[in-house]
């Protein structure tokens, strides 16, 4: 009887087996001969190699095991997220702008925002992150006596108990009338006009007292009417090294002004210190809320003022370089007021609802994104508080109180002080000011 024995000793080294009776001896044929006997069995140096091999193939074995679990190991760790508390100082750290978008990154980052003690590190590492004050960092106040003779001065010190009063500029015919500042104070000189006539502007700089009458604009007085006037900002424009001025202009019938769709009767033009000339823009924009103070200010080369319809509000931003304009929408709620202002940098907006003393401060991330405010400070003060002024150095926000003087709300420790004008006066307006020497004009002539 003839069979085939299938020897599982090492089938890779023998070539076949052939088994011709089973009484017989087992033939093994391989690639050498000299490995195997007449019995079939491999010697002593075949049976070593073959071990030392099984050897070395379990250990390349093990390490191929060892490779792929240090992989998969490594493949587990990418998967499993951050630590919350790594996290948080890493994005407390971001700009706004970049903190909205890292928020899109995971669904716990985006939480962060919501979660009040991230809130309150980023809000205090924000408030952190200002620059230190001088000797020419000052508060502009622009206030009035009894008999509504208009009044100036610096406020300085600590707790602004230092005070340097000023003249008024003298370019006016008569000055029983409230001066307002349009926008911000921009290399130490300020654009005043007289509050509710919009009809003259001035560049004033209260350090050396220069000052500068801006011409007339294009539009022409008609007969069966006038033309209103509406500032909207005063800012510096980097790339030409000029300083400009935007305004609205519309045609009134007997002081009734027609709708801004009415394209014949309304235009944009702005003006050029250094042409001294003002041109007209060919296009339309939304306009600014006539209330004079907290509705328009300047920051990093575009003018930026609020504005609202029945539908809806919205902070508009004009580039005075390339002159393009930006929309970005805000929370529209009845009764309820804004004030645009500058936080450490970063254009912000005080919000509250009418005839309450909570207010809430929101943050822009993002120019022309509407999902880029985020919801910064929340404030509740004393009911004896009219509106907010504005936002100073080292997170001071000012307030006007109902009998016309200013207080100040430490936005770090929360304290809330008086402000002593030591005359008395009441308060219209305060701007952040830094002292400068420079003529007007002048900015590059150091």
């Amino acid at each position: 009887m003839q069979v085939v024995v299938a020897y599982s000793c090492n089938v890779d080294d023998a070539k076949f087996i052939d088994c011709i009776d089973t009484r017989s001896k087992l033939i093994f044929l391989s690639k050498s001969n000299k490995h195997y006997n007449e019995k079939g069995y491999q010697n002593t140096a075949l049976r070593r190699r073959t071990k030392k091999r099984r050897t070395w193939m379990t250990k390349s074995q093990t390490k191929r095991e060892k490779k792929n679990q240090i992989y998969n190991n490594k493949k587990k760790v990418n998967r499993k997220y951050i630590p919350d508390d790594i996290s948080i100082s890493i994005l407390s750290k971001l700009p706004i702008k970049s903190l909205k978008r890292f928020s899109c990154v995971s669904k716990s980052w985006s939480l962060f925002l919501q979660n009040p003690n991230f809130i309150s590190i980023f809000r205090n590492y924000f408030l952190s992150n200002s620059d230190p004050l001088d000797d020419d960092d000052v508060y502009l106040v622009f206030d009035w006596d009894a008999e509504q003779h208009e009044m100036m001065s610096f406020l300085s010190g600590e707790r602004l108990q230092n005070v340097e009063y000023l003249a008024p500029p003298t370019v006016y015919d008569y000055y029983r009338f409230l001066f307002h500042s349009l926008g911000t104070a921009i290399n130490g000189i300020v654009c005043i006009y007289i509050n509710g006539v919009h009809e003259k502007a001035v560049l004033w700089n209260p350090t050396t007292t220069e000052t500068y009458v801006v011409p007339s604009g294009l539009a022409e007085l008609r007969q069966d009417g006038a033309n209103c006037y509406i500032f909207h900002g005063f800012g510096y424009d980097p790339v030409a090294d000029d300083y400009k001025i935007i305004q609205h202009v519309h045609f009134s019938l007997f002081g009734y002004p027609f709708s801004i769709e009415h394209k014949d009767n309304t235009f944009w033009e702005i003006y050029s210190l250094r042409t001294n000339s003002w041109t007209q823009l060919d296009f339309l924009m939304p306009t600014r809320h006539l209330r004079s103070v907290g509705t328009e200010l300047y920051l990093n080369g575009m003018c930026h003022w609020w504005g609202k319809t029945p539908y809806e509000a919205y902070v508009v931003s004009f580039n005075l370089s390339n002159y393009e304009f930006f929309i970005t929408p805000l929370d529209m709620h009845a009764n309820f007021r804004f004030n645009l202002v500058v936080l450490n940098g970063s254009l912000a907006m005080i919000s509250n609802v009418k005839n309450t003393t909570f207010y809430v401060i929101s943050i822009l991330g993002e120019i022309g994104v509407k999902e880029s405010w985020i919801r910064l400070f929340e404030v509740d003060v004393m009911s004896c508080v009219n509106r907010p002024l504005t936002i100073g150095y080292k997170g001071n926000l000012f307030f006007l109180k109902k009998d016309g003087k200013a207080a100040c709300f430490d936005l770090t420790t929360g304290v809330f002080e008086d402000i002593d004008s030591h005359r008395g006066g009441l308060i219209g307006q305060i701007i952040v000011y830094k002292k400068n020497l420079r003529p007007i004009g002048g900015i590059n002539n150091d």
